[in-house]
């Protein structure tokens, strides 16, 4: 019996009851195993319209990559279905990539999903940049295009910086975890260095290009996340990289606090059948949406903003709702 049915029961509050409760490790067959990209695919199939995985960003500092994940603990007494990291930026967070993947390794075998994102400095700079005037950059068309073709040294740049994360998201694969990996989020945006490039040597391009050298480099255990924000241009379609370089369709909402039906409809015509996902939120779902909009397969609250923008009784109707699955309600196949 769901968690959240037993408290409707017994008549009690959900503060009251998270406040008492007691949350017990995962068991043996409720922790994850090593396991594939493929599993975690037929999963995240397998439970559309039916369940979702709710999930929690874990920003800088990369010395402290489940301080949110444990907010989110501290409030409900749940950990999440889906743990949410980053490959960072800056030379400080950069020097603790490790603890990073130590803490993927650790959720995973919590029982946990993992997905992890990639604010990657521009290759007309350092390895390692501050957010602003760095990942938060404009570069020149004829920069960009330069990094996509192979033989310039922007590309020969880009490869080595791309080189740099490999050993990180290897140690994941030798680990058995796979990633849902999402790399150039918000493609459909200005705001980042790679961003509103539409068209196939656009920021479609830059995407395919690190698929096909990831995989050249064995990284067999990545599930390719391809994000897009719910501006209000829509035309999402036009930076999509094509369905055998994408895994996961996934949207973040900031425009709005929740999809409309309009970018829940172009989401699932984009996907084709594909799972899809909102990849970043301030607000936790309501029940409205998640009992509106069936086939996300999992959502994931931005960082600070779990607190910022919800209240304790808010995230707990979250975590409680009777769809939402979170860590050791997750059942690989």
């Amino acid at each position: 019996m769901k968690r959240s049915r037993l408290f409707g029961v017994f008549g009690m509050t959900l503060a009251a009851l998270c406040a008492t409760a007691v949350v017990q490790p995962p068991t043996a067959a409720e922790a994850f195993q090593p396991s594939t990209r493929t599993a975690v695919i037929q999963y995240l199939n397998s439970i559309t319209g039916t369940n979702i995985v709710s999930g929690q960003h874990n920003k800088e500092p990369a010395s402290q990559p489940a301080q949110y994940t444990q907010q989110v603990k501290d409030i409900t007494g749940q950990y999440p279905g889906l743990w949410g990291g980053d490959l960072f930026f800056t030379a400080a967070d950069a020097a603790n990539r490790q603890r990073v993947v130590d803490q993927a390794k650790t959720e995973w075998k919590n029982g946990s999903l993992v997905t992890i994102a990639w604010h990657a400095c521009p290759p007309t700079g350092p390895s390692t940049c501050s957010f602003d005037g760095g990942v938060k950059s404009n570069i020149s068309d004829a920069q960009f295009q330069q990094i996509v073709t192979g033989g310039t040294a922007l590309n020969a740049t880009w490869r080595q910086r791309m080189a740099e994360v490999v050993p990180y998201l290897r140690q994941l694969r030798d680990a058995g975890v796979p990633v849902l990996f999402r790399p150039f989020h918000e493609m459909n945006e200005t705001w980042n260095w790679w961003g509103g490039r539409p068209g196939v040597n656009g920021g479609a391009k830059i995407f395919q290009q690190m698929k096909d050298y990831f995989d050249a480099q064995g990284l067999n255990n990545l599930i390719w996340v391809w994000n897009v924000q719910d501006n209000p241009n829509a035309n999402w379609a036009s930076y999509y990289p094509g369905s055998s370089y994408v895994d996961v369709v996934s949207l973040d909402v900031w425009y709005k606090d929740y999809p409309s039906s309009n970018d829940y409809s172009q989401m699932q015509s984009i996907a084709g059948g594909k799972p899809i996902a909102i990849a970043e939120m301030g607000k936790v779902p309501s029940s409205n949406l998640l009992t509106s909009q069936t086939r996300w397969s999992y959502f994931m609250v931005w960082s600070e903003q779990l607190r910022q923008r919800n209240s304790n009784a808010e995230i707990q109707a979250a975590y409680f709702h009777p769809r939402v699955l979170n860590q050791g309600e997750v059942a690989l196949p």
